[in-house]
């Protein structure tokens, strides 16, 4: 099995206008997909892009529902379900492009499948999503909002899931999609690209790129950070991989073992 996570920089410009959707580089890499499937099974986790994000910022839904009551609880209930809906249509987005290369994709929504709690994945029911994978169709997750023990709402990274499913499943590879060449000694696409690193190494690269980040008086890496801490526990279980999901072949390559990006070894 082969997890993939299709980060939302590759196939959405978050900078750009309200859910605008590059179906050319989705389309490309379920291409690379068709060039395994069904010789391999697949889950693909897809992230927010320029659709959920925007309305998860302006409703404040990292903040939660505790203390809140009247129309201020009213206001963020709305902004939790505007985020799910924006990402049900990044999905369907996602999907649709995986089905019009001959894939069959089908969208599975996080927010019914796990619960949080404290920022954390507490529980998922990921029963259908095994059923689905072991009939032969290639279910596609995506960050979202979700139901949390502690704070009421929270967001649910796609990371997050990745990590989850990876401990489930126990993939033999797992390949970051993002729209530069890996992880950088610095900031993203221009630092020192590292072509391998270990799990037990990426802590002292976390404190780099914090001292990196705060020399420069705000967050550089991009969000690299969250993602190295997941992959440090996803490579207990799996091989990892961060390549350029904007460059036809890469991922087939970090599938082969013989691509151009980082791996990180357990």
């Amino acid at each position: 099995m082969i997890i993939v996570k299709l980060g939302g920089s590759v196939f959405s410009d978050k900078k750009g206008e309200a859910e605008n959707f590059r179906e050319n580089v989705v389309r490309s890499i379920a291409r690379e997909i068709g060039e395994f499937y069904p010789g391999e099974d697949f889950i693909v986790v897809h992230g927010g892009g320029s659709f959920g994000h925007p309305y998860a910022e302006e409703y404040g839904i990292r903040k939660g529902l505790m203390g809140l009551s009247g129309d201020a609880l009213l206001w963020r209930k709305k902004g939790f379900s505007l985020t799910h809906h924006a990402m049900l249509r990044a999905s369907m987005r996602v999907v649709e492009a995986f089905m019009e290369e001959g894939l069959p994709a089908v969208s599975v929504s996080s927010s019914s499948v796990f619960l949080m709690d404290s920022d954390r994945v507490a529980y998922g029911d990921v029963e259908p999503v095994r059923k689905l994978i072991e009939a032969g169709f290639i279910p596609v997750l995506f960050g979202d909002v979700a139901v949390d023990l502690a704070r009421g709402v929270d967001i649910l990274s796609g990371d997050q899931i990745v990590t989850y499913l990876t401990k489930l499943f126990r993939p033999r590879k797992v390949v970051f999609l993002m729209n530069v060449d890996g992880i950088y000694d610095g900031k993203p696409g221009e630092g020192t690209l590292l072509f391998e690193i270990s799990s037990r190494e990426i802590d002292d690269l976390i404190g780099r790129l914090k001292r990196f980040s705060d020399s420069a008086g705000t967050d550089v890496t991009g969000g690299i950070i969250n993602k190295l801490r997941e992959a440090k526990e996803i490579a207990r279980f799996s091989e990892v991989w961060f390549v350029n999901g904007l460059v036809p072949g890469r991922l087939g390559g970090a599938i082969r073992g013989d691509g151009f990006g980082t791996r990180v070894v357990g």
